[in-house]
């Protein structure tokens, strides 16, 4: 099965969810309209939201706010996309100029704030307190993320554990909240709901390690950003982490110095430390553990169509490398 036919899965619900969006994006105010809809069409997998719909639907829901918690989902994340381009000064994603990049920082904030309300405001017409009780906490979660990955900007001390916390609550997090509340909409009983949670929760850190491999071993085009963006920026990630534990002496200070300094001046040397150590295999290798851990909370469910694209989602969260 390719990623199409995961999506194949829901292809009736993923439209009306994006319908959804467009619809609930109106505003009175023709900026914060413009700027939304120039994020939220800016050519994104919308995994968020489809972890809602096969979630909810693996767990046995048959009704219809599957969408809107979708749509709730997506605003909440592109509103974090807002305002992580603005404090990262991005000026690209997804291969298109960041909204900050195109209409400056204040009016790129104030859209995400938009977000966020009209992502409350859809959350209470859910009329569900645990469903609120859960976004309304990775929302926080999510921030907090955002601020230990600024405390560690330019910092080569960071560890693996430190990481691991922090890409848990600045990505994972949203994944895992989408399965959640998935399952808490379809009614899931106990072991279906905490199954569905860690799904996502291990999906995401599964992604963004994969991600965290592309930044050094990815293609450009295909990924909307520069090789060697998170470098940049000074991002410690978990193969500058394993390239310092394995490398030379010469070799750790070289890494250690290019992340204090940021840019890309030692990019071309990195690249080759980062091989060498065997920092994207270790790292490939936690990328499985934790699709091979998503995967196997999947046993409480039923064997549905749906199940078995949640399954086969695991498979090709790690199949982006070449």
């Amino acid at each position: 099965m390719t990623a199409q036919r995961i999506y194949d899965t829901v292809a009736d619900d993923f439209s009306r969810v994006n319908d959804l969006i467009i619809q609930r994006l109106s505003s009175d105010v023709p900026l914060v309209e413009k700027i939304a809809q120039y994020i939220i069409e800016s050519g994104g997998k919308r995994l968020r939201p489809l972890l809602v719909l096969l979630s909810s639907q693996a767990a046995g829901y048959g009704q219809n706010d599957h969408l809107k918690l979708a749509a709730v989902i997506e605003f909440l994340h592109t509103a974090t996309l807002l305002h992580d381009d603005v404090v990262d000064t991005s000026d690209m994603r997804r291969g298109r100029s960041t909204a900050n990049a195109r209409w400056g920082n204040a009016p790129s904030v104030l859209v995400g704030d938009f977000l966020y309300a009209r992502a409350f405001e859809m959350m209470v017409e859910l009329k569900s307190l645990p469903i609120m009780e859960v976004l309304s906490r990775a929302t926080a979660v999510i921030a907090e993320g955002e601020v230990m990955q600024l405390m560690n900007v330019k910092n080569p001390d960071l560890t693996e554990d430190q990481y691991m916390q922090v890409i848990h609550n600045k990505t994972a997090m949203l994944f895992e909240a989408a399965s959640h509340t998935g399952a808490l909409l379809a009614n899931a009983n106990e072991e279906q709901a905490l199954g569905l949670k860690n799904y996502g929760k291990h999906l995401g850190l599964a992604f963004q390690l994969v991600d965290d491999i592309l930044d050094y071993r990815g293609d450009a085009e295909a990924m909307g950003k520069n090789v060697g963006d998170d470098l940049a920026e000074g991002k410690t990630t978990l193969p500058l982490i394993h390239a310092m534990a394995h490398g030379t002496e010469d070799e750790r200070q070289l890494i250690r110095q290019a992340i204090r300094k940021g840019g890309l001046d030692e990019l071309p040397r990195i690249l080759e430390i980062v091989e060498r150590s065997g920092a994207i295999e270790y790292t490939m290798t936690r990328a499985r553990e934790q699709a091979a851990l998503a995967a196997s909370c999947l046993k409480c469910l039923p064997e549905t169509a749906h199940k078995e694209a949640m399954v086969l989602l695991t498979d090709i969260a790690v199949a982006r490398v070449s």
